[in-house]
């Protein structure tokens, strides 16, 4: 059965930072690219970042260059994204997804799975 759990969500200040982890169980990660979005209330969910398969190349939304990293470890089955100078408007549901086809692919449709969601709040 496929599973993907984020970890790491929670309530910080404006300008702190955060760590988020996603777990996969199930398939065999290496061969997925995999992909970081977030929703927040009454909003569409949304691109943040994307990674290939083995790492090599890196999409990230223009709202977060600069203050995300997303990065993986296949020997652990798990993607990271490091939030820093985190704002208000970070707010959301972060959820991660894979992708069979090992492209860092931008577009929420086109991923195979997804986890449950973290929350993050970021307040002022």
């Amino acid at each position: 059965q496929v599973q993907l759990d984020e970890f790491g969500g929670g309530l910080v200040q404006a300008g702190k930072s955060l760590r988020l982890s996603c777990v996969g169980a199930g398939f065999t990660f290496r061969d997925y690219a995999m992909g970081w979005f977030r929703q927040a209330p009454g909003k569409e969910r949304e691109f943040v970042a994307a990674t290939t398969w083995r790492g090599g190349t890196t999409n990230y939304a223009e709202s977060v260059k600069g203050r995300f990293t997303m990065t993986r470890d296949n020997a652990r089955s798990t993607a990271f994204l490091a939030m820093n100078d985190l704002k208000p408007e970070d707010t959301g549901i972060y959820y991660c997804a894979a992708v069979r086809d090992g492209l860092a692919r931008l577009n929420k449709d086109e991923y195979d799975y997804w986890g449950r969601g973290t929350q993050v709040t970021v307040s002022s």
